[in-house]
């Protein structure tokens, strides 16, 4: 069975790069390169399926957006 999952890319403060699938609870890891990020992901997403099984919910991608929101921290 092949399925296709987005991964959604961003990297921290101290350089490294996180990646996540929102389909996959708990599916995330970390790598210093894209194309570690990329190997570790895969492996992320088989362990993730192996646990929830055939019973997770695909849902449909439609993009990310930013959106800025201004708050006072010592709120």
């Amino acid at each position: 069975m092949r399925k296709e999952f987005n991964v959604i890319i961003e990297r921290d403060s101290e350089g490294y790069y996180v990646g996540s699938v929102s389909d996959l609870k708990g599916c995330h890891s970390q790598a210093k390169s894209l194309d570690e990020l990329m190997e570790r992901m895969q492996e992320a997403i088989e362990l993730c399926l192996e646990v929830e099984g055939k019973d997770f919910e695909q849902n449909d991608f439609i993009g990310v957006q930013r959106i800025i929101i201004e708050y006072d921290k010592a709120s």
